[in-house]
């Protein structure tokens, strides 16, 4: 068993390395995407994996949640609460608009409730980051997973190319790159699509790394959101298995503890950086290693999903994506004007 778990793991592995390389050519794509396609091409080709079959299945679940942990060592949560606190107030309005429209449409398109949590999640927060953070708390299977992990990523390539020429067209100040970076780190969810952005905005203004800096800060703290919602939908789980009159299910098999070890990285990061002086740059290897390791589950979930059956259900959650997504953009504008944020 072991050595068959090992070969489907080390199949993963090999063939992320392409996507990962890929994907940091074109960041505005990312490498969990172009992971995704592969291992759907692939398990076309070769529907029966033998062997490798539970290596595969074992990296899409717990590879995916060690890669959680990892990127809890990008959190600096001094360096949040110093740039990051203006913009709380935006991102609490836009998640919960997120959410409040997923669960809303979820019923009216007749989405399964996963399908509808993942891609409300990913919107409002940080796109694949929070799905994989997500995904096991609702046992959510791997099509549902691919399915919001494409709808993230369509609408990330759109902000991306979008948002900098929106910015300009709505008036966003060009001698400063404060408004627009919250603006991106508010409405955008993937750090790709926000890098992207911000990158772009500080080219069109010549404003050197003002906006990328703000937009960045302010995105890892939506990232924070990540431990709530997780929470939140764990004791959610709960009480939807007792009514179901499971009163095995317990809190403590719901209980999400990849995102208490995710709460420990991110304080180690801050007690090293703060109270021991250590340089941030020295936990950039953790967070590189986990965007390669959710690459790699990404392959696996790949290798899990039916195409054909993505295609088909496509219509819906693109709906639902679109809406989250118009819901955010709007909501994070009338934030920044309330607070004379322009």
């Amino acid at each position: 068993m072991e050595h068959e778990r090992l070969s489907g793991i080390g199949l993963c592995l090999l063939l992320a390395i392409p996507a990962w390389w890929v994907g940091n050519l074109w960041p505005v794509i990312g490498g969990p995407v172009l992971g995704i396609i592969l291992g759907m091409i692939i398990t076309q080709l070769w529907p029966d994996k033998g062997i490798f079959q539970d290596g595969i299945n074992w990296t899409g679940k717990k590879v995916l949640q060690v890669a959680v942990v990892l990127l809890g060592f990008g959190l600096d949560l001094g360096v949040i609460w110093q740039t990051g606190v203006t913009s709380l107030p935006i991102i609490v309005v836009t998640i919960t608009v997120a959410l409040v429209i997923a669960y809303v449409l979820h019923r009216t398109l007749g989405l399964t409730g996963n399908a509808a949590t993942l891609i409300g999640v990913g919107s409002s927060i940080c796109g694949g980051s929070a799905i994989a953070a997500t995904a096991p708390v609702v046992d959510a299977d791997d099509d549902e997973i691919a399915q919001a992990m494409s709808v993230i990523f369509f609408f990330n390539v759109i902000a991306a190319i979008l948002f900098p020429w929106l910015g300009h067209w709505l008036g966003f100040s060009t001698t400063t790159g404060h408004a627009f970076g919250i603006f991106a780190g508010t409405a955008i969810n993937d750090t790709s699509s926000v890098t992207a952005a911000a990158a772009t905005w500080d080219s069109m203004w010549h404003l050197g790394s003002q906006t990328l800096s703000t937009a960045v800060t302010v995105k890892l703290t939506r990232t924070l959101a990540i431990i709530p919602i997780t929470f939140g939908l764990a004791l959610y789980q709960v009480r939807q298995h007792r009514g179901s009159g499971d009163n095995h299910f317990s809190l403590k098999r719901a209980f999400p503890m990849f995102i208490l070890y995710f709460i420990l990285a991110a304080l180690i990061t801050t007690i090293s950086v703060h109270g021991f002086g250590a340089n941030p740059d020295t936990f950039n290897i953790f967070k590189q290693l986990a965007k390669f390791m959710i690459v790699m589950a990404m392959v696996a979930i790949g290798m899990n999903t039916d195409v054909v059956k993505l295609i088909r259900t496509g219509g819906k959650p693109l709906l639902l994506g679109a809406s989250c997504w118009f819901g955010i953009t709007v909501a994070s504008l009338l934030m920044q004007h309330f607070l004379n944020i322009w």
